[in-house]
């Protein structure tokens, strides 16, 4: 690819937030029944790769890091209606032409989406995999453009031109491109203040949009990388064991300075944290499992 090329794949997006963000989402998941037919999806439809296999996990990457780990179970039961779990993940495209070849490629395939919107900050497509988690594919506005009122990043739901986003594609959709990644992960939870005193006063995010029914909790000025609503979930408990859907995800702290601090702030509230090789593993009120890791511990791509 030619440095012209380059410039035109990468015209907007906001890597220096993430970049200089104190952690970010690692690694997603998920238990799933089918696990051949989800595996096509993530590879055929949002253009993941295979990266190995462990026992019955198979991992999915665009070139770095596994970005989602597919769980074989095919006894797992399928989440309850009004069940705590995953609204979706959120696959981040390093700009709008590359977000405007993929919804062509979806076009393409006969894909059904769920939704679209412009949220200000980044514009986003909505579907589901076959076992009916949420999938979201986006592309974030230029951050100089994003709305800041007391430090908050302002959001908002508005209208999509997908004809005209898909003018905006430069060349056909080749797959995920080595620095897309997940950027957000949307829980859906029993309540809003547990989810605050997990997620905010535990682990260190900001909410960004205190909304009643959502959260939306960012870190290092990014409009997002964890969300809570409570939608369709109100009031809902912990997830049964061995369940379908979102299993757990990963925090990555940008260095180790960062998760230093955090060990310290969680080992203050929490007793129940665990460690392995220096990663911390807790689980939010709803069963999920959040390993807290270093971004440079990173050396095995699994």
């Amino acid at each position: 690819m030619s440095l012209t090329d380059q410039t035109a794949d990468h015209d907007q997006g906001s890597p220096s937030l993430l970049d200089k963000a104190p952690g970010r989402i690692g690694r997603v998941d998920l238990v799933v029944r089918d696990l051949d037919r989800t595996r096509r999806f993530y590879e055929e439809t949002i253009g993941l790769a295979p990266m190995g296999r462990e026992g019955p996990t198979l991992h999915l990457g665009a070139g770095g890091p596994a970005l989602l780990s597919l769980t074989h179970e095919p006894d797992a039961d399928a989440p309850a209606p009004g069940s705590a779990g995953l609204f979706h993940t959120a696959f981040l495209l390093p700009s709008r032409r590359q977000l405007g070849a993929w919804l062509d490629h979806a076009m393409r395939r006969g894909v059904v989406l769920e939704g679209a919107s412009d949220h200000r900050v980044s514009e986003a497509l909505y579907l589901r995999d076959p076992e009916g988690n949420g999938v979201e594919v986006y592309a974030d506005r230029p951050s100089e453009t994003w709305t800041v009122i007391d430090d908050l990043v302002r959001m908002g739901s508005e209208r999509l031109d997908l004809r005209e986003l898909m003018r905006a594609k430069y060349r056909p959709w080749s797959g995920m491109p080595s620095d897309g990644c997940i950027e957000h992960v949307h829980l859906q939870v029993g309540d809003l203040a547990l989810a605050d005193r997990f997620y905010a006063t535990l682990l260190g995010f900001q909410a960004n949009e205190l909304v009643p029914s959502a959260r939306f909790y960012g870190m290092g000025g990014y409009h997002h990388q964890l969300a809570a609503n409570i939608w369709r979930s109100a009031g809902a408990g912990p997830r049964k064991p061995g369940s379908a859907g979102l299993a757990g995800f990963e925090i990555l702290m940008r260095d180790a300075a960062c998760l230093t601090a955090l060990r310290a702030t969680v080992r203050s509230i929490r007793e129940d944290t665990r460690e392995d090789g220096g990663d911390l593993i807790l689980r939010d009120p709803w069963n999920t499992s959040v390993r807290v890791r270093s971004a440079l511990g990173q050396a095995n791509p699994l």
